[in-house]
């Protein structure tokens, strides 16, 4: 049943990208000339117009993706005193392991980089807590290194593996954040079986702003108490609204709706509870 949410998720993924719907109102008014059915012709090349200055636009998919980023407040973690939570946890989704990594034999970064600069940076902040790197691919047919393995060697590299030899926990099966919470928690009930007070305590949860809220609720329904650490923010305070980039807003309109499509599968499916 996983395995089915996970193709599926996938397909709609793909269908709701903004360009790819673009693309198929061009494809059909094209499909429509041809056959010489003009007035349908009209109407979708007026729709892709609109689509094209409406993913362009910034304001628009800006003030949306800010409402995700603000869903869940930023805490302060710089005086945290490490008797407050048990662990950390880093969500996968910005590198580019895979083939491109054992074939080029370097790790690469995504564009939600700050997960992993953010994870590394509590890591040496805090050697003697335990922290669990979740993530496997989130392709359909993945290739090559794991996200997991990709950041076990990221660590190898900045030279803290020594110093996380026996606190370092690396999850190289979760395809989507549901499962990164499942895995996740079988690794703490391993961590601290005998430890119930150590299982009452939260976890720092590195991820994207815009993906923090559906993690805070998958998370929480998986019996796992977390403190927000959101990263990887795309909007400022402001609006440019004379702004108009097709590229990035292309980019925010794929994030903004995956995350709310997503909260809606994951409540529907009761991998979560809004309420």
């Amino acid at each position: 049943m996983d395995s089915l949410f996970f193709i599926t998720s996938k397909i709609v993924q793909f269908l709701i990208e903004p360009l790819n719907l673009i693309f198929l109102a061009t494809l059909l008014a094209w499909f429509f000339l041809t056959i010489r059915k003009p007035v349908f012709t009209n109407r979708l090349l007026a729709l892709a117009v609109i689509g094209f200055l409406g993913v362009g636009y910034m304001p628009i998919p800006e003030s949306l993706i800010r409402i995700l980023e603000n869903a869940v407040p930023k805490p302060s973690i710089q005086n945290l005193n490490p008797d407050q939570f048990a662990g950390i946890i880093i969500l996968g989704g910005a590198i580019e392991g895979e083939d491109v990594a054992v074939d080029r034999g370097e790790i690469s970064l995504k564009s939600s980089a700050e997960r992993v600069t953010k994870g590394l940076e509590l890591i040496r902040k805090y050697p003697d807590k335990p922290f669990i790197f979740s993530g496997f691919s989130d392709r359909v047919n993945p290739r090559g290194m794991s996200e997991a393995d990709a950041f076990k060697q990221l660590i190898q590299e900045q030279g803290l593996a020594d110093r996380t030899n026996t606190t370092a926990f690396y999850e190289n099966q979760s395809r989507n954040t549901y499962e990164n919470a499942v895995y996740s928690k079988k690794i703490i009930d391993a961590i601290y079986p005998q430890s119930p007070d150590q299982l009452l305590k939260p976890w720092l949860l590195v991820t994207s702003a815009s993906h923090m809220y559906r993690s805070v609720k998958i998370f929480e329904k998986q019996g796992i108490a977390v403190i927000a650490v959101p990263v990887d923010y795309q909007t400022a305070n402001t609006l440019q609204w004379r702004e108009f980039d097709l590229t990035e807003g292309a980019f925010l309109w794929n994030k903004l709706l995956h995350e709310y499509i997503g909260i809606a599968a994951y409540q529907l499916t009761g991998k979560i509870s809004l309420f």
